[in-house]
């Protein structure tokens, strides 16, 4: 990961961003299940409380969601470091995209680990602040889409991974459509206050094969762009 265009200071951050509290975080990830040592190094190494808004910088290395902005969220680490071990496990993709670009947090994790990233955003201001903070960071290896996410981004299709980070009652078609042949999905599904993660991937044969990875709590997957 380049990271020239931010100074030293902003990055190494300080007090409740310092790289002592990125460790911490990490210990308690650890504590909670989280194994991939690569995903866990990703986070230690990515400057969390550069994708949130400076007034709320103190609380980035919580293990907790936090609001930014259009009834949004940047997801809490734990949930992030689970989709991405999830997505990596039986190995790294070549190619990944992912539905819900938010803060840009979780494609930054995903783009330290994986060569290729297409992300989506339906909420153009959000995915403007995701793009200047790719840019700072120097990643070369994330493209970017203002569309609907349903839709997903059929002309770099099939993708080796999909992610959704918004949760709906069912996964779109058209996703399906656009993952390739032994690829992995993961997404979280069900309505508001019961959603689980799933890791969807076709077999051998074709069929698809569904694991619940657990209970989360993500924003509703919307349709249409603002």
């Amino acid at each position: 990961m380049k990271t020239h265009a931010l100074s030293a200071e902003v990055l190494r951050g300080e007090g409740l961003t310092s790289q002592r509290a990125r460790d911490r975080l990490v210990t308690k990830l650890r504590e909670d299940g989280i194994k991939d040592l690569r995903v866990l190094e990703a986070i230690r190494r990515l400057p969390r409380h550069v994708f949130i808004d400076e007034a709320m910088a103190s609380r980035a290395y919580e293990n907790t969601a936090l609001p930014i902005g259009h009834g949004q969220t940047i997801s809490q680490p734990w949930v992030v470091a689970r989709m991405t071990e999830a997505l990596i496990e039986r190995g790294v993709p070549q190619r990944v995209l992912e539905i819900g670009t938010g803060s840009g947090y979780q494609a930054a994790v995903l783009a330290t680990l994986v060569p290729e990233i297409h992300t989506v955003e339906r909420i153009e201001e959000l995915l403007r602040s995701a793009r200047r903070r790719f840019r700072q960071l120097g990643f070369e290896n994330l493209r970017s889409k203002h569309d609907d996410g349903h839709l997903g981004w059929p002309s770099e299709a099939p993708f080796n991974a999909i992610i959704l980070t918004a949760a709906g009652e069912g996964i779109p078609q058209q996703l399906f459509d656009q993952l390739a042949p032994g690829g992995v999905l993961v997404a979280p599904v069900g309505p508001s206050g019961a959603q689980t993660l799933l890791r969807l991937h076709l077999d051998a044969e074709g069929e698809l094969v569904s694991e619940n990875l657990g209970d989360v709590s993500f924003v509703p997957m919307l349709g249409g762009m603002v």
